[in-house]
């Protein structure tokens, strides 16, 4: 049977995960390949649930709480839906998966506690998957506001964090590239088009295509 290939998107608010994320089904498909979209928190029906209770709850809940909510919504996505898409062969396609988590719980609300990023480490390591290759989309803050704008009011909870929380996410993203170098590509959406940016990623993956022989 097939091995599929496991794609992460990641990034801050605004940077154009969505967009990249339709465009490279889209254009994934069109080459022949089966291909699945799915996203972070949720992706199956008990994890949307919990979606709902991460990002428009209304008590909030404690970070370790949090991080725990956020692994319970995962380990459901990846035994229902992930996994088997994998084992059929396809290319799943993730916007957000447990870098996130680090960023977003780990620096940005944690601040970088030890303790903290040990409980997601751990958590990480007992899921057993890891994305064969991420994508990081990066774009200056200034431009990420703008593109929120144009969308209209934050909806969740993290986008309407202060930008010192955004500050220290940025810095988790920084850090999380910084250490997997072979695993995590950092592409700046903000110097070119949707479409430049999507070839950009469609070119990578294709060449990691080839030398798994997919």
């Amino acid at each position: 049977m097939a091995c599929g290939m496991f794609i992460t998107l990641e990034g801050a608010e605004g940077v154009g995960k969505s967009t990249q994320l339709r465009l490279l089904k889209e254009n994934l498909e069109a080459q022949g390949q089966k291909v699945l979209a799915t996203r972070e928190p949720g992706g199956s029906v008990g994890a949307e649930d919990l979606r709902q209770l991460l990002l428009f709850g209304k008590n909030p809940l404690s970070a370790r709480a949090e991080i725990l909510t956020h692994f319970a919504a995962r380990y459901d996505h990846v035994d229902q839906v992930i996994l088997p898409a994998l084992k059929a062969g396809q290319i799943v396609l993730c916007d957000r998966f447990t870098d996130s988590t680090m960023a977003y719980q780990g620096y940005g609300r944690a601040n970088g506690d030890p303790a903290i990023l040990s409980l997601i480490e751990t958590l990480q390591k007992q899921l057993g998957l890891q994305p064969d290759i991420t994508f990081l989309l990066q774009a200056p803050r200034a431009v990420s506001r703008q593109r929120l704008a144009v969308r209209g009011a934050p909806t969740d909870r993290y986008e309407q964090a202060d930008e010192a929380f955004h500050a220290r996410l940025a810095d988790g993203f920084a850090h999380i590239a910084k250490a997997e170098p072979q695993r995590v590509r950092v592409v700046d959406t903000s110097v070119h088009s949707a479409e430049q940016v999507n070839a950009q990623i469609l070119k990578d993956i294709q060449t990691c295509l080839a030398h798994a022989g997919g």
